[in-house]
């Protein structure tokens, strides 16, 4: 090998792709997952990082088929992706596989605050307002400063005529901004 070259390897090819991703260059970086994917056939990261790729660049099917494949990588035993497939499935409009990744991922960890939130606004799509009321609360009650889990139930409170419990919801987001989920 000449002097300072660097062999490719998976990580340097996973860190160089999740950078051009965040520049938007989505297509070099689904590239360089590809190329590290080449070398480690089997990494679960490498895989789940290209369907959030396939993702962002907007080829939601093919981010669906990517991480149903690091999913099948990972035995069904990784939350995070879990989440991540509810939520793909439910952007696409495929309800019944959004629940099935959810409460699969719940099974794994019932203390995850993401998961609770996701179920609530799968039911709550689904116009099930005490069932994603219970979610959303599960939210709350494991992670009170979770913006996002606050102000879906807040709007789960006022579908439900609570407004006490919609003005408790508002008064605890106030010094929050969306995305806050601090266990603080």
């Amino acid at each position: 090998m000449v002097k300072g070259m660097t062999r490719e390897n998976a990580e340097t090819l996973n860190t160089q792709a999740i950078e051009l991703a965040a520049q938007g260059d989505y297509n070099e970086a689904i590239a360089c997952f590809k190329r590290a994917i080449s070398i480690e056939k089997s990494n679960i990261l490498l895989w789940y990082n290209l369907g959030i790729t396939y993702r962002d660049l907007g080829d939601l099917e093919l981010a669906r088929t990517t991480l149903e494949y690091a999913n099948d990588l990972a035995e069904g035993e990784d939350e995070e992706i879990l989440e991540t497939l509810s939520l793909l499935c439910f952007t696409i409009g495929i309800m019944d596989e959004a629940f099935a990744y959810c409460m699969d991922g719940l099974a794994l960890n019932d203390k995850n605050p993401h998961l609770w939130n996701n179920l609530g606004v799968l039911f709550f799509n689904n116009t099930e307002y005490e069932d994603a009321c219970y979610a959303f609360e599960n939210a709350v009650s494991l992670c009170p400063y979770y913006y996002d889990a606050l102000f879906n139930l807040r709007d789960t409170y006022i579908e439900l005529e609570n407004d006490a419990g919609a003005e408790e919801c508002e008064r605890r987001m106030s010094g929050l901004f969306p995305g806050d989920s601090s266990l603080a």
